[in-house]
């Protein structure tokens, strides 16, 4: 009990300390993770042989993300995905395959086992990419959303690779299972589980018709047994067993599929897709994400903490070497298919960076290939070593990623912006949600607007509703001239892009000091970075409905709409003074919570406020009784 505390205690540190300093440095949490294992594992050797027994606990994060994933895809998304499924993520796993097949025979390796490489490491890492992209928030991108789609053809393109590898077996004797003490992920190959192995000893035919109908019984079992089940559970009332049962059945199929040498994360992705128009979806979701994302974490400290130091230090040059090749060799391919299908800009490059890398299924698979003697065990063990270089390099591949963002234009301010041959009294920069409420407005109310954006997608779909826009980039002096800026009464900033509508406000504020400027910001500290800017008007994105919000609660609790009103306008005059006065002491080289004179002018506005609330309720009272 003392060594389990001792070991929960040593990992928990090492990720609050890790994690966080990881993030905060803008490395992102999965660097902090395998940073954190490295430290505790071949570094300090504060954790020792326990490490490969939690594996398998840690295991069952990536199990539930699959699992998650899966839940979120619909077999119906899934056939409207076909064509970036089969297209682009197919011809990615089938190019990077040959290729690395085609090197691999180059060196000397039997055609079974350059196949059994090639698509070992034409696989990237699911569980860091899609954790990446969605702290940086580069999923809803056009390079985020072709990535997740050649992540998951991946994903799925695992079953029929599984279902192959033991058909590659012609060579018996060929390798032994790797040595103890070397990353083993996602497959237990200790001897207990050979023990249960249904498997064992069956020739390749017998393993295919047998990984099949596993694969089989999954589906049926998702489509006919869970609904019961889940109905079953909810006449019992207790919140509790929803979590059992979400529990059940990931560890279940995760049983399941390791019985019959298949990968539990795969049977758990199938499940989800198959439970995915379940009207039990989002209990499933609430109650397995906490677990997943304690996991997977978890996941990523073994992953550190199992390196063999000593097998690297042995050549560590061949085996960056090597480790560097594999992404340079993938993101050569990767480039070539993104330009294919028309990925430009930042977009193919975070298309090329992101899937650069091996992952946690070439994991699955070498154990497998092992286990089946397709792949030679010493050549399993310096594969290993490549595939967990590669997933600790991709962290700065997505820094790199960004260095090169940030210093290119989206690919809509790439191409030839329109030719302006109109001019208006009011000019809006930006079309997006906030934008096009304010053209709407405008215009039905008689007045002609000219707009801009820079987003091709935004532009074409204003068109199709009749709406008349111009490609091109707002910040541009030369497009604002042609836009009219030197006539125009009114422009409106509503940009997306934070650092883009203050430099479009500046900008227009030293042409035409008598320009009425309306801007759109994204908090306070982006009003005061506004007003410094030269804007008239400012408008948080949030504020006008929150207070609208806070109207409608004051009016459920016992104020009349009048009263209610009355409060609600009271404090958003307050606030605007409130927040004049405040940009007068912010300063945007110290953080707000250390700046005295903010904080201290701040609590002073709110007891302000405060009175003439306060005020308020006790002249309305005065009315109520008179």
């Amino acid at each position: 009990m003392e060594s389990f505390l001792y070991q929960a205690t040593i990992y928990l540190a090492a990720a609050v300390i890790a994690v966080p300093l990881s993030a905060r440095l803008g490395l992102g949490s999965v660097l902090g993770y395998l940073a954190a294992g490295l430290i505790i594992g071949p570094i300090l050797g504060l954790v020792g042989d326990e490490t490969a027994d939690l594996q398998h606990v840690a295991e069952f994060g990536v199990v539930m993300m699959l699992f998650l994933i899966g839940l979120e895809l619909e077999p119906r998304a899934l056939w409207d995905m076909r064509d970036k499924l089969l297209g682009l993520g197919g011809l990615q796993v089938g190019v990077s395959t040959l290729a690395i097949m085609v090197v691999a025979m180059v060196a000397g390796h039997p055609w079974s086992v350059a196949l059994a490489v090639g698509l070992t490491l034409s696989l990237s890492s699911t569980a860091i990419v899609l954790q990446t992209l969605s702290e940086k928030g580069l999923m809803q991108t056009n390079g985020g959303r072709a990535t997740f789609s050649v992540l998951l053809t991946q994903d799925i393109a695992v079953i029929p690779i599984l279902a192959l590898l033991p058909l590659l077996a012609s060579v018996p004797g060929l390798a032994e299972l790797t040595p103890d003490g070397s990353i083993n992920l996602l497959h237990d190959d200790e001897k207990g589980a050979h023990d249960l192995s249904l498997v064992e000893g069956l020739p390749g035919w017998a393993v295919t018709l047998v990984t099949i109908g596993a694969v089989g019984f999954v589906v049926l079992a998702g489509i006919y047994l869970t609904r019961p089940l889940f109905r079953f559970i909810h006449a019992s009332r207790l919140r509790e067993m929803y979590t059992a049962l979400a529990l059940v059945i990931v560890v279940g199929i995760s049983f399941l599929m390791t019985l019959v040498g298949l990968s539990p994360a795969l049977g758990a992705f199938l499940a989800g897709v198959v439970l995915a128009n379940s009207e039990f979806r989002h209990e499933l979701e609430s109650d397995l994400e906490p677990f997943k994302g304690l996991l997977l974490g978890l996941f990523f400290i073994t992953v550190g903490a199992g390196i063999d130091v000593g097998f690297f230090l042995a050549d560590p040059m061949d085996l960056i070497g090597l480790a560097l090749l594999v992404i340079l060799f993938k993101g050569v391919i990767l480039y070539i298919v993104g330009r294919a299908f028309r990925l430009k800009g930042r977009d193919r490059w975070l298309f090329t960076l992101g899937l650069a890398q091996a992952g946690e299924f070439g994991f699955v698979l070498l154990a497998f290939s092992t286990q089946q003697n397709v792949i030679p065990g010493d050549l399993s063990q310096k594969l290993l070593m490549i595939i967990a270089l590669t997933m600790m390099i991709t962290p700065l591949l997505f820094i790199l990623y960004e260095l090169l963002s940030r210093r290119m234009r989206d690919h809509a301010a790439e191409m030839v912006p329109d030719k302006i041959d109109e001019q208006g009294p009011v000019i809006i920069a930006g079309i997006g949600r906030f934008g096009q409420i304010v053209n709407r407005l405008v215009t039905a109310s008689g007045f002609k607007t000219i707009v801009l954006d820079h987003d091709m997608e935004t532009i074409q779909l204003m068109r199709r509703f009749g709406v008349k826009g111009f490609l091109g980039d707002p910040t541009r002096p030369e497009l604002l001239k042609a836009a009219g800026l030197a006539k125009a009464q009114v422009l409106v900033a509503a940009l997306d892009d934070d650092a883009q509508v203050t430099k479009l406000v500046a900008y227009a504020r030293r042409q035409r000091p008598d320009l009425h400027i309306i801007a759109r910001a994204r908090d306070r500290n982006h009003v005061y970075e506004l007003y410094r800017a030269g804007a008239d008007d400012i408008v948080r994105e949030m504020f006008d409905s929150s207070v609208r919000a806070g109207r409608y609660v004051l009016e459920n609790v016992g104020l009349s709409e009048y009263e209610a009103a009355q409060a609600a306008q009271t404090f958003y005059h307050h606030d605007r003074k409130a927040v004049r006065d405040l940009a007068e002491v912010w300063d945007p080289n110290i953080p707000t919570a250390e700046n005295t004179a903010y904080v201290e002018r701040s609590q002073a506005l709110q007891k302000d406020l405060e009175t003439a609330l306060m005020e308020l309720n006790e002249e309305l009272a005065s009315r109520r009784s008179a």
